[in-house]
């Protein structure tokens, strides 16, 4: 039998990366709306920028989350041990 780990399982992980990209493309989405709904005429930077911006923000916000829930879960599993 190997040593024993308390990360996260593969399971668990591939959620949360799944949850980091759905994150950003909502953001990002979000961001291009906002953009579009402040500008009239061709404004393809603002609504570039706000794409971007929306998607960065979408997809850091919620990547804190994950990292504090997967060191949480790895707490978990070390301390049942």
């Amino acid at each position: 039998m190997g040593p024993v780990s308390a990360a996260p399982s593969r399971l668990a992980r591939a959620v949360a990366l799944a949850a980091i990209l759905i994150a950003g493309l909502c953001g990002g989405l979000i961001g291009y709306a906002f953009a579009d709904t402040q500008c009239s005429g061709s404004c393809s930077t603002q609504t570039g920028v706000g794409l971007l911006s929306g998607a960065v923000l979408g997809a850091a916000g919620v990547a804190v989350l994950v990292a504090l829930a997967l060191r949480a879960m790895a707490e978990g599993h070390a301390t049942r041990r």
